[in-house]
């Protein structure tokens, strides 16, 4: 059976932030979020079904049209969210696919889960698409559904996007189920990434554990699974943001006004950095609270004249990792502001929860220096964000080289994280850069944020895949 709708979003989470009234009426909020923005103008102008978890856990809700999408709700059991999504997606493949920067753990019961989870988001997909449908599937929770849906609906084209790093082989291999993994990729038309050595991995994982041979970024697929044989591309498409509305929010008036309250907040401090990141092990936020907290002890900064803002939105609050994490960043903030803070004024000025995007594109064109130190990350697009919200041609962004924006935004001082002693450096050139350098660096950054957007990153992959799908038709 096949639906009406030409095009087809398969995503963990739904777009909306649903809300369900102790008389069962339904009601949502639009998600902040960049993939939303990016695939909204596509979702409505093609009559789009978007296929994805509500976030509430036991709830099974009939599809509904929400801001111009049909929207269908994959229904998830508490035990399946604990050992689907916290489990197998967050303690085993996320930080595998982080460089093992905490062990990955691995039971087959999440495994099983997952399958399980992967097969009904498949059959969620199949139904809602037409006959020669477009189906985008998109991250490491879904990464078996190309398979399984192609064996469902072998008429559609499906693109697979991984908005995480995919892991060097030997890190891969430790994963019992490596060669499942990349079959269910295989299933899919396109398989995008973030950056060419995510791809490379990859394709060198294809090479290793199945009995394919990639011959440059392309893998042929024969009799296994259809006849004539398949061609699966494998490419590179950077994400972006949706960089003209962070410009438009902070040329503002009341952005600058807030953005100058901000800092009178603060008290007015000669230098103010900034670091804002989900509360997660990945971000280096300890790392940069250490080379922040030796600065103080080796008083090349004092307090008051400098001060960290250090947002960090609660994530993932139920796995174990994240919870140590949570308490330990606590620790360390409290300890340096207890031997460095003053009445009235900390050396740190920690917040544990999330703010409106107003108010964040504030406090980026209030801050001198942008840190984001992570020690692995897909993108990462605060940094893209703070480069957008900078029409000032102001500020600093200290940048990892293991971030994926790193790639594209050469022109940040750019350092490795787990260098505490080059961590500090960039700190302090950051903060005593003179202004005609600040303006050529953020100059440059601005015309390469500016100029890829998040709607062109989609409109790139998405025409990818017609392409492919016209030469091979």
């Amino acid at each position: 059976m096949t639906g009406s709708h030409e095009f087809v979003v398969v995503a963990n989470r739904l777009p909306v932030d649903v809300q369900v009234s102790s008389k069962g009426k339904v009601s949502w909020d639009r998600s902040p979020g960049g993939l939303v923005t990016a695939l909204h103008p596509v979702m409505q102008s093609q009559d789009g079904a978007w296929v994805g978890w509500s976030g509430r856990a036991d709830t099974d809700l009939d599809p509904f049209e929400a801001d111009g999408m049909h929207l269908v709700p994959v229904p998830l059991s508490a035990q399946e969210v604990e050992n689907y999504y916290e489990g197998f997606s967050n303690a085993t493949l996320w930080p595998l696919y982080h460089d093992v920067i905490v062990d990955p753990t691995y039971h087959r019961y999440w495994w099983n889960a997952y399958l399980e989870v992967n097969r009904r988001f498949s059959e969620a997909a199949a139904e809602a698409a037409a006959e020669h449908a477009t189906v985008w599937v998109h991250d490491y929770q879904l990464q078996l559904v190309p398979q399984m849906l192609r064996r469902l609906r072998p008429d559609v084209r499906i693109g697979f996007f991984n908005h995480i790093p995919f892991p060097p082989v030997e890190l891969f291999g430790q994963l019992t189920w490596r060669k499942e993994v990349v079959d269910g990729l295989l299933g899919a038309d396109l398989i995008g990434f973030q950056r060419t050595g995510d791809a490379a991995n990859f394709l060198r994982a294809v090479r290793r554990f199945t009995d394919y041979s990639p011959r440059g970024q392309s893998v042929t697929i024969g009799q296994h699974w259809t006849r004539p044989e398949r061609h699966v591309r494998v490419g590179t498409f950077g994400i972006s943001i949706d960089s003209s509305q962070v410009d438009e929010l902070a040329r503002s008036k009341k952005t600058e006004e807030r953005a100058a309250e901000l800092r009178r907040e603060l008290g007015d401090p000669d230098v103010l950095l900034l670091g804002v990141d989900r509360l997660d092990y990945t971000k280096g936020i300890r790392h940069r609270i250490k080379a922040f907290g030796e600065l103080l002890r080796e008083k090349r900064v004092t307090v008051p004249s400098t001060a960290l803002v250090q947002v960090a939105s609660p994530s993932r609050e139920q796995v174990a990792q994240y919870k140590t994490l949570r308490q330990e960043v606590e620790v360390m903030v409290g300890n340096i502001n207890g031997d460095y803070g003053s009445w009235g004024r900390s050396a740190i000025y920690y917040m544990h929860h999330s703010y409106p995007q107003e108010e964040m594109v504030a406090l980026y064109r209030a801050a001198d220096v942008m840190l984001v130190t992570a020690l692995r990350d897909g993108m990462n697009l605060v940094a893209k964000e703070y480069v957008a919200a900078r029409h000032d041609l102001g500020g600093v962004l200290v940048l990892s080289e293991f971030a994926g924006a790193a790639d594209e935004l050469g022109q940040a001082l750019l350092i490795n994280p787990h260098d505490i002693e080059g961590l500090k450096s960039a700190i302090m050139r950051a903060a005593t850069m003179e202004p005609p350098e600040r303006r050529r660096r953020m100059r440059a950054l601005r015309k390469r944020v500016m100029s890829g957007d998040v709607q062109a990153w989609a409109e790139k992959f998405l025409a990818a895949l017609a392409e492919d799908r016209r030469a091979h038709d």
